[in-house]
């Protein structure tokens, strides 16, 4: 078999997921293979609310799953089309598939086609499936007074094939495949009830124009009964991806056992989007080459479906965290900002100041000073929170560890007072002025820098001292030094 090629010229892709949960991981990543392939090919997507199921589907995750794309920065070109608006269109194809032979009426409890019968392969205890036949299709119904369904005609012997970029030429016996419903019996006035998925999802397919169908490999055993289908309604079957699953750090499928599977839920946490888009991607996709740092536009360049590998991808929350901090680290300061100052607006920190002017120069010196050492973005208005409210505590471990020192108080003290007098405010006239104090006193530097530094900002861990100083201007500093001494000296 050839691999078939699109004769329509431009790429037409979907996503097309159900809201009968959030956007999770596995379908942020097929979102994010079908973006990355319509944009790299100039291509179009579409994205598509499959919800006929309406006894599963919960319209009001509709809102979530596409909050979820738009902070992965997924935009769609068309749509989001729901399916449940477009019922007609699969009765009418259902009724086409009766008209030329390829479907029946079927007067059978459904629960006759659940697992198929099953017979005897020959070794002990051994059973093979069966599939189910039944005499409704050649027009002899063996249930009589009951509304049918229509089912699909499996054709019986053959196989039926058709090409996988990822998995190459696949098969599947039709005698393996049971003949599966396309539209569900009745009720009340209707004549016939909810179209079943593989209908509707060929039936849009063709509407829509697709070109590529790029999905999870839990829907290769799927893509057969597609496939007669699209036969059946005289459309050419687009080209086919399957992606490899998403396995947790223990190779069994991803769940809610490994931590969260939500995107939101990541969102939530702090992680950038664009972090979380680049350690997607790499689940079950290489670019070639070692380099991992890739950003969307490096992705959209790179990306091939031919690079897809069969290999189930394994998340490693670690390996996220680490991507995480890659891109706190080395984004330019100009895409960072926007993600904090978001942060800060959550938190309640923000001030409209540090939008424009000298605000703004100060907010990205002060970002740029503290992202080396931050993991995730609420890091910014937590750990880092006196760097933007002169509303902090202290952290008692280390108020614990430097304040200890009868001298601390008096020197404090003595240090607010020397800096409030520097002609000038910068890194070297701070770093003059305390090691000068020190040598005065008779103590080592460290000892008021550690005690210095938890008084400013209340950690023991922050940016360089004396860059600290600059950033959080004279005034900032030495009041919170006057304020730490006699606070010191009450609580001993």
């Amino acid at each position: 078999m050839t691999e078939p090629t699109n004769d329509s010229g431009n790429v037409r892709v979907r996503f097309a997921p159900s809201p009968t949960g959030y956007l999770h991981v596995g379908g942020a990543r097929t979102a994010l293979f079908n973006w990355l392939f319509a944009r790299q090919q100039n291509g179009t997507m579409i994205l598509r609310v499959e919800d006929t199921d309406a006894e599963r589907n919960k319209p009001e995750l509709v809102e979530g799953i596409l909050s979820g794309l738009n902070w992965l920065g997924l935009n769609w070109d068309e749509g989001p089309f729901y399916q449940s608006q477009r019922t007609q269109l699969y009765v009418d194809a259902a009724k086409k598939c009766l008209a030329n032979g390829s479907a029946f009426l079927c007067y059978c409890p459904a629960e006759k086609y659940v697992g198929g019968d099953h017979a005897e392969d020959g070794t002990e205890g051994g059973q093979v499936r069966r599939v189910v036949r039944c005499s409704c299709r050649d027009g002899i119904p063996s249930t009589r007074g009951t509304r049918p369904a229509i089912r699909f005609k499996v054709p019986i012997g053959g196989k039926t094939t058709f090409y996988d970029v990822v998995f190459g030429d696949t098969e599947f016996s039709n005698d393996d495949i049971e003949d599966f419903m396309l539209l569900r019996s009745g009720q009340d006035n209707e004549e016939f009830g909810q179209p079943m998925y593989h209908l509707s999802v060929v039936v849009d397919d063709i509407d829509m124009r697709i070109t590529h169908v790029i999905r999870g490999a839990d829907h290769l055993s799927n893509t057969p009964k597609q496939v007669l289908l699209y036969r059946a309604l005289e459309a050419k079957p687009p080209i086919f991806a399957h992606l490899p699953l998403i396995l947790g750090p223990d190779r069994k499928r991803l769940s809610k056992r490994h931590g969260a599977t939500s995107v939101s839920m990541y969102r939530d946490e702090g992680f950038l989007p664009e972090a979380f888009q680049n350690f997607l991607a790499l689940l079950g996709w290489a670019p070639g080459g070692d380099v991992e740092f890739l950003r969307t536009s490096d992705l959209i360049q790179k990306f091939k479906l031919e690079g897809v590998s069969r290999t189930n991808g394994v998340f490693d929350k670690a390996k996220l965290e680490w991507f995480n901090t890659q891109y706190l680290q080395h984004l330019p300061i100009e895409d960072l900002l926007p993600q904090v100052e978001q942060e800060l607006k959550r938190s309640g920190l923000w001030k409209e100041e540090w939008a424009s002017g000298s605000g703004r120069e100060w907010f990205s010196r002060t970002v740029d000073l503290l992202r080396p050492r931050v993991r995730l973005l609420p890091d910014f208005s937590t750990w880092a929170r006196a760097f933007f409210s002169d509303d902090f505590s202290i952290d008692p471990a280390a108020e614990a560890k430097f304040w200890k020192d009868p001298k601390i108080p008096d020197l404090l003290a003595k240090l607010a007072e020397k800096l409030a007098a520097l002609p000038e405010w910068n890194h070297d006239a701070g770093d003059h002025a305390l090691r000068a104090l020190c040598e005065a006193e008779g103590v080592k530097a460290g000892l008021l820098i550690n005690a210095t530094r938890v008084a400013i900002v209340g950690q023991a861990v922050a940016p360089p001292l004396f860059d600290t100083m600059v950033v959080l201007g004279r005034d900032r500093v030495v009041k919170r030094l006057r304020a730490a001494a006699p606070a010191i000296v009450a609580k001993s």
